[in-house]
């Protein structure tokens, strides 16, 4: 396969290990995206043509999944809930602030240094725990523009250490 494999060869594997199944597309495109933190464009064309199945089909299974992303994510992802409880109890403020916080300009969701991405999202289960925050996968209810401020801190200053 000479250079194509070199540079995919993490793909390879994961193609290897679902025994080149077109059938499990889907769980193909979850490890490869927990391998590159997003679905890069030439990995799913060479995916599609190692699979044989259409360019199409692989874009649109990972377009239409919400968990799926074509974006580079940063380091560490911030994920705030919007939904109808979260934002009831003022989930726009703790946006606000964290965007504030990391100098997001409008359109932009990751920081310069690809350190921190910022996802709006419109629900993540645990309304009762409104408003809702989720870093690096850790449930963190009740929040407020002072404590999502913390949570940014805390990581900065372990960033530091490393």
């Amino acid at each position: 396969m000479g250079s194509n494999y070199d540079k995919f060869e993490t793909v390879c594997r994961i193609l290897e290990e679902n025994k080149f199944d077109k059938a499990k597309l889907i769980s193909i495109l979850q490890t490869i995206q927990e391998e590159y933190k997003y679905l890069p464009e030439e990995i799913l064309a060479f995916v599609a043509s190692t699979l044989k199945i259409s360019p199409a089909k692989v874009y649109g299974v990972a377009t239409f999944f919400a968990h799926f992303t074509l974006e580079p994510k940063g380091k560490h992802i911030i994920r705030i809930c919007d939904g109808t409880a979260c934002h009831v109890k003022r989930s726009t403020s703790l946006i606000e602030t964290v965007r504030n916080k990391l100098g997001l300009k409008e359109n932009e969701i990751s920081t310069k240094d690809m350190l921190f991405t910022i996802d709006t999202v419109a629900c993540l289960g645990a309304c009762g725990l409104a408003p809702v925050v989720v870093v690096n996968e850790e449930v963190h209810g009740q929040m407020t523009p002072d404590k999502i401020v913390s949570l940014v801190d805390e990581i900065l200053k372990q960033e530091e250490v490393k």
